[in-house]
């Protein structure tokens, strides 16, 4: 088993400042970020719904035995409808925030930690004093004042801290909730709701023998992301909870900071998805796994139609390979392999029920962008990722605020075609107009004097040396792993997706992917290039895009667009 650091103070600031050792000073980590004041509430905005969550430590029952320290938002609705906060039962997640397209919001946040904090709306299309930027952090006792309308459409969005540097260990010790936005399209469809929709935060943790949160705060941690030893759903262990013999409406989030997991059934039904992180799908897909990704969500729709009293389906993490490096593995040794089987949540039959529903055969209306409508059809921006020795980059740099390059600059109210790849050294041709790899030994020659391609070099890898599906790089094309990206504001299109490399791992998981709907966060594999269509409307100012392991985000692997 591996050996985790105990959460305590101390165990934090050693884990920090592990992470941090990614970035080291020569690549503009560590530093102290400039921060704006405090936001306050503006008499000329009417919220409908109004209401305050309180940053603060606490204790919760997780194991059997004595209570584990976790931070938590608690949250006190002051305005709106009864149903726009709820609580999770026997649960550290913040409560679950449901809002309407249209609908104006107030959200008071309060910080009673005993550091800075500040938090991001995930997937919400908000201006950028309200997307909760590093900038914007607050002191221990400060209050942040959030006002934006709900411009987005149905779907489910969750919120956790963007604090820099302590994003992942912030998150780690329990900061976070989701989201669910109705709007009228999706109402008239009459999907299972109230008791028959259920949502499901899916975390990895790993405890000491005294019940508190561990954390491995340690140069592998930072290099691949953090991977716990046990599954959390809502916030507990061995999660099972109880159905009718009907339809259910299963609205899943992986809200682990690294862990990628396979989802399908026990008994292998296919997954009946209809929406994904930007909302519903047009029609729904079947689909004999799903790949979710950190901050990825998907929608499904369970029938338990036919099943008896007693029945129990058991959801999974399936098996899957190529994701990340088997050194990495190997370093790590985690008891929940990545890429191995384990059990995530149980649904158990309970009662019987003569409830019939139909299926909508169309669920919704996305509206595609024509090429016209591209500003950039023939120049797509390009969002490179490289991960070296003790170096995490996208575009050949680290996270510095105040550091946009010329292809970062956006102008409002268009449209880009965007193009995520892994980086084979130098910037693969295009101009980054000053985001070159600037001597990082990203190409040319790699370590020990090896042709370098840098980490992210080549396709996917199942255990093997050389030249099987990682282009012989050496030792820095050994280390190829997975990212999910993420990028603020409005939702985009994936339009393409290519992939060179091991096909043999590639078919581990390349069944798993949503492309047919809108998305915020995408799972770029080793070895594979996407094309995207993302707008820019609305508001102008900086927006963050950046590799959602959240490790990687801390280590610098992070950077913004500017909107102008």
């Amino acid at each position: 088993m591996k050996r985790f650091r105990p959460l305590s103070r101390r165990g934090f600031l050693i884990g920090a400042g592990a992470a941090a050792t990614i970035g080291a000073p020569a690549l503009g980590q560590g530093h102290a970020m400039r921060r704006i004041a405090p936001n306050r509430a503006s008499d000329a905005f009417t919220p409908d719904i109004e209401l305050e969550l309180i940053c603060k430590r606490d204790e919760t029952s997780i194991l059997t035995g004595k209570a584990t320290r976790v931070w938590r938002y608690v949250g006190n609705l002051i305005k709106g409808p009864p149903n726009a906060l709820t609580a999770l039962p026997d649960a550290y997640l913040g409560p679950l925030l449901r809002f309407t397209k249209g609908q104006k919001v107030r959200i008071r946040l309060r910080n009673e930690l005993p550091e800075e904090t500040i938090t991001h709306w995930h997937g919400l299309h908000v201006p950028m004093l309200m997307d909760g930027h590093p900038t914007a952090a607050i002191d221990p006792g400060e209050t942040y004042v959030y006002e934006f309308e709900v411009r987005n459409r149905a779907g489910m969005y969750f919120y956790h801290p963007h604090t820099h540097e302590k994003t992942a260990t912030q998150v780690y010790r329990g900061l976070a909730g989701a989201i669910i936005v109705e709007d009228e399209e999706e109402r008239a469809l009459g999907l299972p709701s109230g008791e028959f929709e259920i949502p499901l935060v899916i975390q990895d943790r790993s405890f000491g023998d005294d019940n508190q949160l561990a954390y491995g705060g340690d140069m592998h941690t930072s290099m691949f992301g953090f991977y716990g030893d046990r599954v959390l759903v809502n916030g507990r262990s061995d999660f099972t909870f109880d159905v009718a013999s009907r339809a259910y409406r299963l609205r899943i989030l992986n809200g682990s900071n690294a862990r990628i997991y396979k989802l399908c059934w026990d008994d292998r039904t296919p997954l009946t998805v209809i929406g994904v992180d930007g909302g519903l799908l047009e029609k729904a897909e079947t689909r004999p796994y799903v790949m979710l990704a950190p901050a990825e969500r998907v929608d499904l729709i369970v029938d338990f139609s036919g099943r008896p009293q007693g029945a129990k389906l058991t959801m999974l993490s399936g098996e899957f390979y190529g994701l990340i490096p088997p050194m990495a593995q190997r370093m790590m040794g985690s008891d929940l392999a990545l890429g191995e089987e384990f059990p995530l949540f149980t649904a158990r039959v309970t009662k019987t029920s003569t409830d019939s529903w139909k299926l909508p055969e169309k669920l919704s209306t996305i509206r595609r962008f024509r090429k016209d409508e591209i500003a950039n059809l023939d120049d797509p921006i390009p969002i490179a990722i490289t991960m070296a020795h003790m170096a995490m980059f996208l575009n050949g740099r680290p996270y510095g605020h105040d550091d946009i390059q010329p292809r970062e600059r956006i102008p409002v109210d268009t449209t880009q075609l965007i193009e995520i790849f892994h980086e084979h050294g130098g910037m693969g041709g295009m101009d980054m107009g000053g985001m070159g790899m600037g001597g990082m030994g990203m190409g040319g020659m790699g370590m020990g004097g090896m042709q370098g391609r840098g980490m992210m070099g080549g396709g996917m890898m199942r255990g093997r040396m050389g030249g099987m599906g990682m282009g012989g790089m050496g030792m820095m094309g050994m280390m190829s792993m997975a990212h999910p990206i993420h990028l603020h504001g409005q939702p985009f299109e994936i339009i393409e997706r290519r992939f060179e490399g091991d096909e043999d791992a590639y078919a581990s998981v390349r069944d798993g992917f949503i492309d047919s709907g809108l998305k915020d966060t995408v799972l770029v594999t080793p070895g594979e290039r996407l094309r995207i269509i993302k707008p820019f409307g609305d508001f102008k100012g900086r927006f963050m895009y950046h590799c959602h392991n959240l490790e990687h985000e801390d280590a610098g692997m992070m950077r913004e667009f500017s909107v102008e």
